[in-house]
C-alpha cells in the first residue's frame, strides 16, 4: 500500500528497495481512462509512464517563444506539452488580445540521478519505460477473463462488453485527481495517454533511479471527467476495477 499520490508512492517504493531484497516491482491499482477506445473495467498496461505534475508556469505577458526562467541553464524546456489556459475560455469572444492571467504551463522532465551513473551528474526523463521482459510477458494475459458486472443491493450493473487486458503506450501520473473532460482530452491529444493516476510515475522514477525492473497494472475505474455531469463512474465501478487489477497482477506474478 503506497498511500495516495506521488510523494507517498515514491517514498514507499524507495523504502521497499532499501529494506528488502527486491527482484522487481509489480505495481497495481485503478486509474482514470482518457482513451475513447477503452472502457471502464479494462486493465491498461502502459509501456511508458510520465509525471505530468512538474511544471514551469509562465508569468502573464510571456509568449510561447519567450525563453523560460532558467531555461538557458538546462533546468527547463519548451519541448513538452504546453497547456495554454486561454484555449479553454468558455466565451471565446471574451478572451481579448491579452489572453488569460494564468497564461501557460510547460511540462518538464524529471531530474534523475541513477545509482550506476556519475555522482552529481543529472539526467532528464519524461517517458519512463517499464521493464521490457515484464511487458512482453504480460501480453500472455490479453485473453484473461475479467469481471464485468457490479452486484448492488437491488440490482446488477454490467458493462457493455467484457473487460480486457490492454497493452497500451502511455500512462501519466500527478498528485491531482482528474475529473475534468477538457484536461482529460488535453492529456490524450497532447501526450497520447490512456491511464491517468496519482502514483505510478513516482514508482517508475524510483525504479529507474535504482535500476529495478518495473511494471504497472492499472484497471480503468472512471472516465476522468469524460462522462456526463450526472455520472459517478468511480463510485460504482472502482470495486470492480480494483478486483480486475488484482486478478491481472496475481496471474502475472504466477508467470514470473
Amino acid at each position: 500500500m503506497t498511500g495516495l499520490a506521488m510523494l507517498n508512492s515514491g517514498v514507499t517504493t524507495q523504502l521497499l528497495l532499501t529494506l528488502f531484497d527486491v527482484k522487481g516491482i509489480v505495481h497495481f491499482g485503478i486509474a482514470g481512462n482518457a482513451d475513447p477506445n477503452r472502457q471502464i473495467g479494462d486493465v491498461a498496461v502502459p509501456r511508458y509512464w510520465a509525471h505530468t505534475g512538474l511544471w514551469n508556469w509562465q508569468r502573464y505577458g510571456d509568449g510561447p517563444d519567450k525563453e523560460l526562467a532558467l531555461e538557458s541553464n538546462g533546468d527547463y524546456t519548451r519541448k513538452l506539452g504546453k497547456l495554454n489556459f486561454t484555449d479553454y475560455s468558455v466565451d471565446k469572444n471574451a478572451r481579448g488580445s491579452d489572453g488569460n492571467l494564468l497564461n501557460s504551463v510547460w511540462y518538464q522532465p524529471e531530474e534523475v540521478f541513477p545509482v550506476n551513473g556519475t555522482p552529481e551528474v543529472r539526467g532528464h526523463e519524461f517517458w519512463v519505460p517499464v521493464d521490457g521482459y515484464y511487458y512482453d510477458l504480460l501480453r500472455k494475459l490479453e485473453g484473461l477473463k475479467l469481471e464485468g458486472c457490479v452486484n448492488g443491493t437491488n440490482n446488477t450493473t454490467c458493462l457493455p462488453r467484457p473487460p480486457v487486458v490492454a497493452m497500451v503506450e502511455h500512462g501519466c501520473s500527478a498528485s491531482v485527481f482528474v475529473d475534468n473532460a477538457a484536461y482529460r482530452e488535453f492529456l490524450r491529444s497532447r501526450l497520447g495517454v490512456t491511464a491517468i493516476d496519482m502514483e505510478t510515475a513516482a514508482v517508475a522514477l524510483v525504479a529507474l533511479q535504482q535500476g529495478a525492473p518495473f511494471i504497472a497494472i492499472r484497471a480503468l475505474s472512471d472516465l476522468a471527467g469524460g462522462g456526463s455531469a450526472q455520472s459517478n463512474e468511480a463510485g460504482v465501478f472502482a470495486p470492480l476495477a480494483a478486483q480486475n487489477a488484482v486478478t491481472v497482477a496475481v496471474e502475472f506474478i504466477s508467470l514470473l
